[in-house]
């Protein structure tokens, strides 16, 4: 059965702040760094056959993947699809906001100006469908509103689970396509 992997970024500035980052384009912290080498390490001795790592173009994730790569030797490819979410009006916001925890709820929402959840789910998963139709497995670097489309792809999930799923910076999660 084929398998892939997906793994968040590394900490960011505005993950220290308790901030939305979306697309706003914000680098690593020095943990950060570290975090994404100590992943790179537990993929290299570990039994994961990876055969390519697919990131988001956003530094964080770009930089996440690249020192993944520089530890592994796997080859690395940007992919537009995997780009964070774009939260509209609540970039640089705090997460834990209660209007945007309402906003979350609704998926047709674009955030004044931002992408819907609906919109989100389009593009990622044509890329998991393309992803599934070839022989390679692959780690996939992107985000935290990435990694909740590509649970609900694998998984049945309610709307509240949705809202609330979340993987942490450089955790590695597996999926099997059916």
């Amino acid at each position: 059965m084929k398998k892939i992997y997906f793994t968040r970024h590394g900490e960011t500035f505005w993950n220290v702040e308790n901030k939305i980052c979306g697309v706003t384009d914000i680098g690593l912290t020095e943990k950060g760094k570290a975090q994404a080498d100590e992943l790179g390490e537990i993929i290299r001795s570990g039994d994961y056959g990876i055969d390519e790592i697919l990131c988001s173009p956003l530094i964080r994730a770009r930089e996440t993947a690249e020192r993944i790569a520089a530890k592994t030797g796997l080859p690395l490819r940007v992919e537009p699809r995997l780009t964070e979410q774009c939260f509209g009006k609540y970039e640089g916001t705090p997460r834990n906001g209660a209007e945007f925890k309402a906003a979350k709820a609704s998926f047709a929402d674009s955030y004044g100006g931002g992408e819907s959840m609906l919109h989100l789910a389009a593009r990622i998963y044509n890329l998991l469908d393309e992803l599934k139709n070839d022989d390679k497995v692959y780690l996939l670097a992107a985000h935290n509103g990435i990694s909740r489309v590509v649970n609900s792809y694998f998984n049945d999930m309610s709307n509240t689970e949705y809202a609330a799923f979340g993987i942490k910076n450089c955790d590695i999660l597996e999926f099997y396509f059916r």
